[in-house]
């Protein structure tokens, strides 16, 4: 009987690091990955003196995780991962930005934030009743914090090359 092995994709998207971080992002993902990583790095026009980059990788359902953590441990950097759903995982994304740290998101097949009936209730209990309190905890829910310092970056990278990296065996 043979086993099929699940796997998925996704995309890092390195928004700001200063260039001397470079080889040093490089490595982190070659090491999660376990495959060479060469990105090609262009300037941060929203930040000038920093640089960005974003490619597509492919692994086994987990390895979003992997890869934001693998960055997590620099201050200056700004990134997004993303990982797609496969079959019996949920979607992904994990955003970071020097003033907010990390945040994670489940996201559906169209990429839309899930939020849990378990999150939704702790809200709830969490706001008291105060609707301001209770918009406030959905706004954390969602990481619309992290959202709006990171659109500028989005933005800036609108026409980016993506490179897609396929490994085989």
């Amino acid at each position: 009987m043979s086993m099929t092995r699940v796997m998925t994709r996704g995309v890092v998207f390195v928004h700001s690091t200063p260039a001397a971080l470079c080889p040093h992002i490089e490595w982190a993902l070659e090491s999660v990955l376990g495959a060479d990583v060469n990105l090609e790095w262009t300037q941060q026009p929203v930040a000038p003196g920093l640089v960005r980059t974003e490619f597509s990788w492919s692994g086994e359902p987990g390895s979003g995780a992997k890869l934001a953590s693998a960055l997590r441990g620099w201050d200056h950097v700004r990134y997004e991962v993303t990982e797609e759903p496969s079959p019996g995982n949920d979607g992904s994304r994990w955003s970071h930005t020097p003033n907010l740290g990390i945040h994670h998101t489940w996201t559906s097949a169209s990429g839309d934030a899930v939020v849990s009936e378990d999150r939704l209730r702790s809200a709830l209990v969490a706001s008291q009743g105060d609707p301001e309190e209770f918009r406030a905890e959905m706004a954390e829910l969602l990481g619309t914090a992290w959202d709006q310092e990171l659109e500028p970056f989005r933005y800036a990278g609108d026409g980016a090359p993506v490179r897609w990296l396929h490994r085989v065996g």
